[in-house]
């Protein structure tokens, strides 16, 4: 009964609004309060040794921001851009407690939705090995299973320490 209860106030507080988007034929949502912009793709710069999916920095408005891709981040392979590929522009912690922007770069947006408690499902276990930390939830919407972010995890610690200190040194270079 209390695990009942635990997993209910849990899916109430992931209940919200989500930006759905498409990456690798799947649909992946994020908090839309930690989306700032969604832009068309761009001339991104690169830095270098940086990870693989670390595509560089863009210059919006005058703000130099990190960009990742999330297809590499997440392993698939990489693909060629199409008209739908966007950066959306995010506003993630970094480890010091700060926060700072940085775009990720997507295949497409599809939706905000606003997803209830009911259709959201906790994150199952894959193992022992495999890590779902940055899973929210897995939403249930309109038929299809959406796996819910938590975009400040799939950035992680260590790549937020990195992109950062690249984009100050881009800025003062």
């Amino acid at each position: 009964m209390a695990n009942q209860q635990l997993e209910s106030t849990t899916s109430r507080q992931k209940a919200g609004k989500y930006l759905t988007f498409t990456l690798h034929d799947e649909s992946y949502g994020i908090e839309v309060l930690k989306v700032r912009e969604i832009i068309r793709q761009t001339n991104i710069t690169a830095v270098p040794q940086m990870p693989a999916y670390v595509r560089g920095v863009i210059n919006l408005r005058g703000k130099i921001i990190p960009v990742m891709d999330l297809r590499l981040r997440f392993g698939f392979a990489d693909a060629a851009s199409t008209e739908h590929t966007c950066i959306i522009v995010v506003q993630v912690k970094l480890p010091d407690g700060k926060a700072t922007q940085m775009g990720l770069v997507v295949d497409g947006v599809e939706e905000v939705a606003n997803i209830a408690a009911a259709d959201i499902e906790e994150t199952p276990n894959f193992g022992g090995q495999i890590s779902t930390d940055y899973i929210v939830g897995m939403a249930k919407i309109k038929g299809a299973v959406k796996t819910l972010l938590d975009i400040d995890g799939v950035v992680g610690a260590e790549a937020l320490k990195t992109i950062s200190t690249s984009a100050a040194s881009s800025t003062t270079a």
